[in-house]
């Protein structure tokens, strides 16, 4: 036979192996090939034939498909886990079954993956004409054993998320949580018309999904639904309550707490206490607010605070989750640059990133900025920071000095004890993310004593931003424009009259105060101003500045600040107490960091407080 090719020879020619050339042979897919013995002969003049497995890497890598986008607020589990970039958390239902508590509460700081939790668990646990299990299969808990799956898809669920009631009056709030059960009971129809279920519950479910009902029957909702589903399915459901504590947070802050309380408190003892349709309880939220008697006599509740090492990995992302993350879309080097600015937290044993801000993060071109200081609100610290005094306000200022102290941290703290114990704020600022614990000891009743620090460079941010500024109420915001502007223009006189005034008018504490307090308080005069960055007792020069202010803009000067304090000086004391500051930043050149990034003019103040009296000498 002439004019033809063997097999090898093909092969050479498009650079694929012999094995694959005699397969495409014997598939039909060279036009001519015959079998000539053990052999294959090829037309010399056939062409190669389209391999839809080609296998060159320049090719490899043309159709490699893009990075998953990143979940920036997505807290849907089908869609997360399927679409996105997902780390598995799905090990947490292996920890929850070995366990198997009645009803469990987790309580962790806003957007550390709660809600993306609790739809996972919903999703994996319940009853669906969908099958679900194609969500986890290729998910950890898959590989743990039939144990575990024999859990998927076999509960009805009630699934009631209160993240977004957020009303000023209890009027509003109660409108929402109706259409809230009003979906829900949709998302069950099915019981509408079950033959399982009597004329009697069919008539309080048609209330409950009209959303004609009033205070009373709503409050039995749990009850009453998990009853019908119960019957209907022949298996209790498992009840899912999402940011159980959002309504009582707001109901305090707009003057209806009582009433939101009672509410709750009978919502969640038909639900969750001694109830036969129940077979597990899931809630979660930022306190855990059991002294409030909402859970009172629920001796099934296991709590699992930012204290507590059980679950401590599944709520925001580890470090090797981070280090992965960063390696798959491409920048392994912006690790160190991730755990700067967003790691730090401690839940339990582990160490903890804020979720938020890494996604957050790599959408943004991993550029750092401080991304969870406006996902939600700081009012009840706004409160406790307006009744703060001098030794509150010392230790908030520390922190953002990058100091730590020991306190007593009530991992059950209630909203009421703010007013009557403003010191409570630290309890609020770890559970609510703005602290870490370093170091954490037993103490009475339960609680703890903790050793307290910021987490990282963006809470340190946010201090300045969100806690700091909650100093309107002490600083109002009219004196804060005048202090800045006289401070920016090297105006002394100004400076001090305005300061000297809201000494006398504002604070009434001063006589006892010394230099570390007035270093807070001028720190929180400057957290009030733009157009600069602020550090505090960082070298520079010979020594340590107290207060610098960076300018943001050319045009903006930079700034010095030196402070002293002592008791029961003179006019004439306290004018050489000044001007000794202003000496000191000009010896140890304080000045030093502004002058190499060529900020000018730089203005130089010693500032020397005694009582309610302030002097002031600028150079």
């Amino acid at each position: 036979m002439t004019g033809t090719m063997l097999v090898k020879e093909a092969a050479k020619l498009w650079n694929i192996s012999d094995r694959r050339v005699s397969a495409l042979c014997k598939e039909g897919k060279i036009a001519g090939a015959v079998k000539h013995g053990r052999t294959w002969l090829i037309p010399a003049d056939a062409k190669k034939p389209a391999d839809s497995r080609v296998k060159t890497g320049t090719y490899k890598k043309q159709v490699r498909p893009a990075n998953l986008p990143l979940p920036v607020g997505i807290s849907d589990f089908r869609l997360a886990s399927s679409e996105y970039y997902y780390i598995d958390k799905t090990m947490l239902i292996k920890d929850f079954i070995d366990e198997r508590p009645m009803v469990s509460l987790f309580t962790r700081p806003r957007r550390f993956g709660k809600t993306l939790n609790m739809d996972m668990l919903r999703t994996f646990f319940e009853k669906t004409d969908e099958d679900t299990s194609v969500y986890f299969r290729n998910k950890k808990i898959w590989t743990c054993g039939q144990k575990y799956r024999s859990y998927q898809g076999k509960y009805p669920v009630i699934f009631i998320t209160f993240k977004d009631i957020k009303f000023n009056t209890w009027e509003e709030t109660f409108d929402a949580i109706k259409e809230i059960f009003s979906k829900e009971a949709a998302r069950h129809i099915a019981l509408q018309s079950s033959d399982k279920c009597n004329a009697y519950e069919k008539k309080d479910f048609e209330s409950l999904l009209s959303g004609d009902v009033n205070e009373v029957a709503l409050s039995g909702a749990l009850l009453s639904l998990s009853g019908m589903l119960h019957k209907h399915y022949g298996i209790a459901p498992i009840i899912i309550i999402d940011e159980y504590d959002i309504p009582i947070q707001q109901g305090y802050m707009k003057n209806y707490y009582d009433k939101v309380i009672l509410f709750m408190r009978n919502l969640f003892s038909g639900g969750l206490k001694d109830n036969p349709h129940l077979s597990f309880g899931f809630l979660t939220g930022i306190l855990r607010v059991a002294k409030e008697s909402i859970f009172s006599g629920l001796n099934n509740l296991i709590i699992h605070s930012v204290l507590d090492n059980k679950y401590s990995t599944y709520f925001g992302f580890t470090a090797e989750e981070v280090r992965e993350m960063a390696a798959y879309y491409g920048v392994p080097d912006k690790y160190a640059e991730l755990c700067e600015w967003y790691d730090g937290y401690r839940f339990g044993k582990t160490e903890i990133f804020n979720p938020w801000s890494v996604i957050n993060y790599f959408n943004n071109e991993c550029e750092p900025r401080a991304f969870w200081q406006s996902t939600g609100s700081n009012d009840i610290i706004g409160e406790i920071i307006s009744q703060a005094d001098s030794a509150i306000y010392e230790k908030l200022t520390a922190l953002v000095n990058g100091k730590t102290f020991s306190t007593y941290i009530d991992t059950g703290v209630i909203y009421p004890q703010i007013k009557n114990n403003p010191s409570t704020i630290y309890s609020f600022l770890l559970v609510a993310g703005y602290l870490k614990a370093l170091k954490t000891a037993p103490a009475f009743n339960g609680d703890f004593m903790c050793e307290v620090a910021l987490p990282n460079k963006e809470i340190s941010l946010v201090y300045h931003k969100e806690i700091l500024q909650q100093l309107n109420s002490i600083i109002p915001q009219p004196t804060a424009v005048s202090v800045q502007e006289a401070i920016f223009s090297g105006d002394k006189k100004k400076l001090k009259s305005t300061i000297q005034t809201l000494l006398i008018q504002s604070v009434s504490s001063f006589d006892t105060a010394g230099e570390n307090f007035y270093h807070g308080f001028m720190l929180g005069l400057c957290a009030l101003m733009g157009g600069a960055f602020i550090s505090s007792n960082r070298e520079s020069g010979e020594g340590r500045y107290d207060i610098q202010l960076k300018p943001t803009k050319k045009d903006l000067p930079g700034i010095i600040i030196e402070l002293k304090a002592a008791k029961n000086c003179s006019e004439a004391e306290l004018k050489h107490l000044s001007e000794t500051a202003l000496k000191q930043i000009i010896d140890k050149k304080y000045d030093t960091e502004l002058t190499a990034a060529g900020v000018e003019p730089i203005y130089r103040y010693g500032v020397a407080f005694s009582g309610k009296k302030v002097e002031i000498t600028v150079g």
